[in-house]
């Protein structure tokens, strides 16, 4: 298995730290206190997440805190048949990345990828490292495997379409992942799920970037309103994460909810977004 790391790994890594650090030191943690717990100058440390994520350590500060995903709530909150009105769809700019896709046939999904070729590789990501899987229609899956390991997350991975081929490739994915993470191009993605996750999983593309939705939401946008619960279980079964937001489904209470891989990610994810809308 070969992964490599680099200077963005790195920086998630310093970013999951202070997540631990403005836990546990609650808001009169300055930005002095928090380089120091860091041990870095109040310089570096401003200069590496402003680098990262384009605005300083003291307002990521605010994004990363628990009680942001409430005024995300209060403030950016999507309603998706508007979202879907004005253009937010499928076949349209979704979530500040040019996305096309194409969904799996309830058939071939059932026949859990059998006589399919699904090529894998390893990569660098502002999140960490994630695990990108793909056919030749496109980015299949995507999982970040900075919380939960490597082997984990591949394991998670293949046990989705057991009887599938899989073939490490990196490079035959590498135009798709860069497109992806770098925001060039355009990144084709190949939906592979039941006819709701399918459903779900649109309706997640409809949330734009540094906004959220609701569980319940998404139920009534699926015509599934009383289906709550297994909505949820959609959502969580997202194969490819960050590119369909399913961190941007929150609780009405605006708890977090849970992540697949592992909620550190998703208050990342959803502040990292934050901060470049804001920006």
């Amino acid at each position: 298995m070969n992964i490599q790391t680099n200077e963005s790994s790195y920086h998630y890594n310093v970013m999951r730290r202070a997540i631990e650090l403005i836990d546990e030191g609650g808001d009169d943690l300055s930005l002095e206190d928090l380089a120091a717990k860091m041990n870095m100058s109040p310089a570096h440390f401003q200069r590496l997440f402003s680098a990262w994520v384009g605005v300083s350590p003291k307002r990521y500060q605010q994004y990363l805190r628990l009680g942001h995903a409430k005024s995300l709530l209060r403030d950016r909150f999507t309603t998706l048949d508007t979202a879907h009105a004005v253009g937010l769809s499928g076949s349209g700019r979704l979530h500040d990345l040019f996305l096309r896709w194409e969904a799996m046939s309830p058939g071939d999904y059932a026949r859990k990828g059998n006589g399919l070729q699904i090529r894998w590789g390893w990569f660098d990501s502002p999140f960490g490292l994630a695990l990108v899987m793909g056919t030749d229609k496109g980015i299949c899956g995507l999982a970040f495997a900075a919380e939960t390991g490597a082997e984990p997350a591949m394991a998670d991975m293949r046990s989705r379409w057991p009887n599938a081929e899989f073939v490490e490739d990196p490079e035959a994915l590498r135009p798709l992942v860069e497109a992806a993470f770098e925001k060039k191009g355009e990144t084709a993605l190949h939906l592979i799920g039941a006819p709701l996750q399918i459903k779900v999983w649109e309706a997640l593309l409809r949330i734009p970037s540094g906004h959220v939705s609701t569980y319940s939401e998404i139920a009534q946008s699926v015509g599934a309103p009383r289906a709550v619960r297994a909505v949820g279980t959609a959502v969580g079964r997202n194969p490819i994460s960050w590119l369909i937001p399913c961190h941007r489904a929150l609780r009405k209470s605006g708890a977090l909810g849970g992540y697949h891989w592992g909620l550190p990610v998703k208050r990342a994810l959803l502040a990292y977004e934050a901060a470049q809308a804001d920006g």
